[in-house]
């Protein structure tokens, strides 16, 4: 789809040289893109909006008619013509570590002739773990918005589109097309997203693209370009903040312990040319955090008290994290061959060379059988990080399928369990499995024994194949953590991303006195994690009781000693935790749906998602088009979430609005199926246009005939991309069959050919 993209954005940019913009010399067209050939170049670095043109005879300046010649033929794929951006405004506001961003925009349809109309596609790429929250859309005449519904409500919407007009382009680029804009006519959007900030070396860094190509600049000199962006920060900490770098010249209006707040405005003669980042820390040479409490609204689903137990894990000193005990287990299924294979072994490489001396390791490669490095682990030194290397190039051969519990089971066996070190079992993975509920049972088995610090499982799965709620659970039973890569092109940054976090404990074993004191409570996640130098420790929950002033965290520290300190309880009275902990809380819960498969828990974070607006397996997003504009609230949102699941349904039925169902947006729960077949990630068949599929069925009798090993398919798709002389000789060919009884063929193609 990425690729498809691209190739779309480059036809609308050729297209668009059709564009005549007068003699007026103030007035001056968009410089000409230079730009390398890399796929990556016209994918969107900050949210744009696009012209969708079937017909290029529409394209023309809607002002000023060129009166070029018509131009025949039809645009398939539609090409993309990047529209001109009359403003843009940015609000980021920081809490812990999360932002919510809400970016205002307004763009024109320049390139359209003012009696025609085309649809006109948003792309919004989001930062780190961007979870999109909302889109409202104004344009004459006509408003749009998005919404969650339920999918039982979901098998009630016959009288709604179907089509597919939004989704993931990538992972982090969220997609929407907004119907039949007039050309010349302006188009007001907002879009909101959550997102994660960064944390290193003490600091943490926002980082949300903003990168706008010059080719969005309007043309007229004259015309006024104005930039805005607001940033407040809340740390939660009650501990003074400190600003580090900022990319863009922010002005600063507000300071309070634990709270920044800047502004930035001007008019610009081109668009910011780089993403905005931010970066700040909270100084101190300790652990330190807190808790908040927050009470539930009237409208939440869970009406008990919420709590938020944070840590910053303070500068500490690398010599004070764990030694290690590593066993990679990786995938080497048949699907993993190709790219993945090649990234995943150079990923795993370089973790190896970040091993500490003192550090031990080994690996297990798995398909339908194990292949073992070492019977045990060994010291990471030179010598044999340099055989391990040499190792996974000669036995990492992509084939057979995939058994995930032996390779788990195995690496248990191969841990020495020295004093002061902490197991990991680094899982890598592209597949689903039918036994992953009883791995997760077998693995909790191994971690209730008497060890005093038991393994920690980390997971990392690759695209959509794979269960990543399965892996998120065998994370969260293990202490450990979780990442992905959805597409091929992350897989290096991210498993070492991972595996620096991995490797960056510093307190471990942790627990939170107290909570058994409370009426009845309920902890995400459920099993504590590690506290790690690289992130902050986030524990959230409900409960019922009186929560104490003061609780105590305890852990042990790499060598051994006791830890011990006294969070204070405080009310988050500017901090809206429902909103921040949505996300993390509907993974966790989601994950724990699947493995208890209760039904009841699904239905719970159906109602999350809806209030909070966060995606969610258990619900999907809908296009509501009202008809004469929308009403956006003081706050700046056009449509209140839906109370209730009857308010909910009123909104579904209404007259007065058009519903677009769009695709969904969760990542599923992996394909056993396409795993058993060794399909590697992102090989979804493609469904054939009409045309493509009458002429399969016309045409699989003569194919079967004439040859028992042509693949129709193939053929389909070679078609699909033929000139006019092949379609000649094809038609000839075609003709001849039809001498030996193949009419059916012979005709279909025939007739292809005369309708052009």
């Amino acid at each position: 789809m990425a690729d498809d993209f691209t190739k779309s954005v480059e036809d609308g940019l050729k297209l668009a040289k059709r564009i005549y913009f007068g003699k007026d010399r103030s007035v001056t067209p968009p410089k000409p893109v230079a730009m390398d050939k890399s796929s990556k170049s016209y994918l969107p670095t900050a949210p744009m909006v696009y012209a969708v043109i079937f017909d290029p005879a529409i394209v023309d300046n809607p002002d000023i008619p060129s009166y070029q010649p018509h131009v025949y033929g039809r645009c398939d794929p539609a090409a993309l013509i990047p529209l001109q951006m009359n403003g843009i405004a940015l609000e980021v506001d920081c809490y812990l570590d999360t932002a919510f961003v809400t970016l205002t925009g307004s763009w024109r349809v320049h390139c359209v002739m003012g009696n025609r109309s085309c649809d006109c596609r948003l792309a919004v790429p989001m930062g780190e773990q961007g979870s999109i929250l909302g889109v409202e859309v104004e344009v004459p005449r006509k408003s749009y918005c998005t919404q969650l519904i339920t999918m039982e409500e979901n098998k009630d919407m016959e009288k709604a589109s179907r089509a597919e007009d939004g989704g993931f382009l990538k992972p982090h680029i969220f997609t929407l097309t907004i119907p039949q804009v007039d050309g010349g006519s302006n188009l007001s959007i907002k879009v909101r997203w959550s997102q994660k900030l960064l944390y290193q070396d003490g600091q943490l860094t926002l980082i949300v693209p903003f990168h706008f190509p010059e080719y969005v600049t309007p043309a007229g000199k004259k015309v006024s370009k104005k930039e805005k962006i607001q940033l407040n920060v809340n740390c939660g900490t009650g501990m003074e903040i400190l600003c580090k770098t900022t990319s863009h010249p922010l002005k600063e209006i507000q300071r309070q312990v634990g709270k920044l707040g800047f502004s930035y405005e001007a008019e610009v003669l081109t668009w910011s040319s780089t993403d905005f980042t931010f970066s700040f820390s909270v100084p101190s040479s300790h652990i330190h955090g807190s808790v908040l409490l927050q009470s539930p609204s009237v409208h939440d689903v869970d009406q008990r008290e919420m709590f938020c137990l944070y840590l910053f894990p303070g500068n500490q000193q690398t010599g004070k994290v764990f030694r290690k005990e590593v066993v990679f287990v990786v995938d080497i299924s048949g699907s993993m061959r190709g790219k993945l294979l090649e990234d995943t072994k150079n990923a795993l490489s370089a973790a190896l060379s970040k091993l500490d001396p003192k550090d031990s390791f080994s690996i297990i490669a798995f398909n339908g059988e194990i292949f073992i490095f070492s019977s045990s682990v060994q010291l990471a030194t030179k010598e044999a990080i340099e055989n391990a290397i040499q190792w996974i190039s000669m036995n990492f051969i992509a084939g057979g399928d995939t058994n995930i519990l032996l390779p788990m089971n195995k690496a248990m066996e191969l841990f020495s369990h020295s004093p002061g070190s902490i197991p990991i079992i680094f899982l890598i993975t592209d597949g689903s499995v039918e036994d992953e509920r009883h791995i997760c049972d077998v693995m909790t088995s191994y971690l209730t024994n008497e060890e005093s610090i038991h393994p920690r499982i980390y997971t990392f799965g690759i695209g959509l194949y794979c269960n990543h709620y399965f892996l998120k659970m065998l994370a969260m039973i293990g202490r450990g953590h979780y990442d992905a890569a959805y597409d091929a092109t992350s897989i290096e940054l991210r498993v070492e991303r991972l595996f620096t976090r991995a490797s960056s404990t510093i307190l471990a074993n942790i627990t939170i006195d107290a909570l058994e004191d409370l009426d009845d409570f309920e902890v995400y996640p459920s099993h504590m994690p590690d506290l790690l130098s690289e992130s902050v420790w986030t524990v959230s929950g409900r409960y019922k009781g009186n929560f104490p002033d003061t609780i105590q965290a305890r852990g042990i520290f790499a060598d051994l000693n006791n830890f011990v300190i006294d969070l204070k309880v405080q009310k988050a009275k500017e901090i809206p935790l429902d909103r921040v902990l949505a996300k993390q809380q509907i993974g966790w819960l989601t994950a724990q749906a699947w493995f208890s498969e209760n039904k009841q828990l699904e239905e719970k974070i159906a109602g999350m998602s809806i209030q909070t607006g966060v995606i969610s397996e258990y619900t999907r997003m809908i296009l509501l088009e009202t008809q004469g504009g929308a009403q956006v609230s003081e706050s700046g949102r056009v449509q209140e979430p839906p109370k209730t699941m009857e308010y909910q349904r009123l909104v579904v039925d209404s007259k007065v609005q058009k519903i677009v169902l769009l695709q969904s947006l969760g990542v599923g729960f992996g394909n056993v199926n396409a795993t058993a077949e060794n399909s590697p990630p992102g090989s979804e068949e493609v469904k054939l246009p009409e045309a493509a599929e009458i002429f399969v069925k016309a045409t699989s009798n003569c194919c079967a005939k004439m040859c028992g090993y042509c693949c129709c398919m193939c053929c389909i798709r070679v078609c699909t991309r033929m000139n006019d002389q092949c379609a000649i000789v094809l038609t000839q060919l075609c003709s001849a069959l039809a001498i030996f009884g193949c009419f059916s063929c012979a005709e279909l193609c025939c007739s292809g050919q005369d309708g052009g």
